[in-house]
């Protein structure tokens, strides 16, 4: 069940694109396996009002990025300082191998980076 989860979301991620004037944005790579994922959010009053994503990855880091720009939508600032690596393990429903965490963690990382900025 969760393994599919996975797969729809690769094939059809959630909030993929661009926004056409983001307040915050940030972009990484994962250069052990060539995964790129950038991040724009609009943000007003301290609040995301809107979230995309674009780039491209494995399975694991496309469909942890899609589900996580769905939790986003409308939390506080101060909500998403608090997302921890272990919520993007129970997003996916299943724990990556050790050679796959980097990909998994690499949408939250950007997610990070953007609201710090």
């Amino acid at each position: 069940m969760y393994r599919e989860q996975i797969l729809e979301h690769w094939r059809s991620p959630q909030n993929f694109g661009k926004l056409t004037a983001p307040t915050h944005e940030a972009f990484e790579n994962n250069p052990l396996c060539g995964d790129e994922i950038g991040m724009q959010l609009n943000i007003k009053n301290g609040a995301v009002e809107g979230v995309r994503f674009y780039g491209a990855g494995c399975a694991i880091s496309m469909a942890a990025t899609s589900m996580l720009t769905e939790v986003v939508q409308g939390k506080k600032i101060e909500e998403l300082k608090k997302i921890k690596k272990e919520d993007i393990f129970n997003l996916l429903g299943v724990m990556p191998s050790p050679s796959r965490v980097k990909c998994a963690l690499l949408g939250w990382s950007v997610l990070q980076s953007a609201i710090t900025r």
